[in-house]
């Protein structure tokens, strides 16, 4: 694929920008562009403040609008191939592979995205759910508007079970056993900041069953009763068991000693392999499934 559209980026100054000048605003709120590129950027009139041209020094106040537009872009290269796995006229329900992000960010993506893809199909989904960039598996969408929202009730009303699997370094000294170590942002220098284990963070459940036991690594079911980002890696790593291959977990779920790995960075095994939940329009209970890679399956 060649470069894709380019992206038109809108955002609305609130009260922490009150006072402050437009360079020094984006300079802290974007840091991949560092203030000498911000400040190219306005003096070239790429910036807009209120639909007009600004300078770096322009001061903001709350609600103002700031715009810019980015040129078009070659993005990184992923795995694009999907499969619809249901599909009625209110949900649909596919296969991300690993290394596919569920939506834009981290200014490298935009139409390389399972959203996009799933939008040829259906223009008006909507992902009820997200999976972390390496992690493939069952994401549900709503199939349109109308859907959205009775959809997010069952969501936030927790009428679904989520159930993944994983494989994870060591052999858990039981075979059955659930972590409710809290979840919330830390200090991290590659980012800023960070999910991970904290006491401070917020209520977290996985419930762990080791499937089958391998030579150095185990295999695991892991349901999940809350959805906190990177919650199994997290999870497991807490737990003394970090998952193979991962670049960013260790022991005691935070990030490892001299990493500089970002919870995008590939490596590990984890697969979203059933959703369970009631359908926001009929009440009947749904079992959705994508079947794991190879490596994810039991030898029996």
């Amino acid at each position: 694929m060649g470069l894709n559209q380019g992206y038109v980026h809108r955002e609305q100054v609130g009260a922490e920008g009150a006072g402050r000048t437009l360079l020094a605003y984006l300079s802290a709120r974007h840091p991949r562009a560092d203030s000498d590129l911000w400040r190219t950027r306005i003096l070239e009139g790429q910036v807009h403040l209120d639909l007009r041209p600004a300078s770096p020094e322009s001061p903001l106040s709350p609600g103002q609008w700031i715009t810019w537009a980015r040129p078009p872009w070659l993005e990184p290269e992923v795995p694009l191939a999907t499969a619809v796995l249901y599909e009625d006229e209110d949900l649909l329900a596919v296969a991300k592979p690993s290394g596919l992000p569920t939506l834009p960010g981290g200014g490298e993506f935009l139409e390389h995205t399972l959203l996009a893809v799933v939008r040829r199909r259906a223009p008006e989904a909507s992902p009820m759910h997200r999976l972390g960039r390496g992690t493939s598996g069952l994401v549900l969408f709503a199939r349109t508007a109308a859907a959205r929202g009775p959809l997010q009730a069952v969501f936030q009303e927790r009428r679904t079970r989520k159930v993944y699997r994983t494989l994870c370094q060591g052999h858990p000294a039981e075979d059955a056993f659930e972590v409710a170590s809290p979840i919330g942002e830390v200090p991290y220098e590659p980012l800023g900041l960070l999910h991970a284990a904290t006491p401070g963070g917020r209520p977290s459940r996985s419930r762990v069953t080791v499937l089958e036991r391998r030579e150095d690594a185990s295999l695991l079911e892991v349901e999940i009763f809350t959805g906190r980002p990177h919650q199994i890696r997290i999870h497991l790593a807490f737990a003394g068991h970090p998952l193979v291959g991962d670049p960013l977990y260790g022991p005691g779920g935070t990030p490892r000693p001299g990493t500089g790995a970002v919870p995008g960075d590939p490596g590990y095994l984890l697969h979203a392999q059933r959703l369970e939940l009631e359908h926001p329009r009929t009440g009947a209970w749904l079992t959705l499934i994508c079947q794991p890679p190879p490596a994810l399956r039991t030898s029996a």
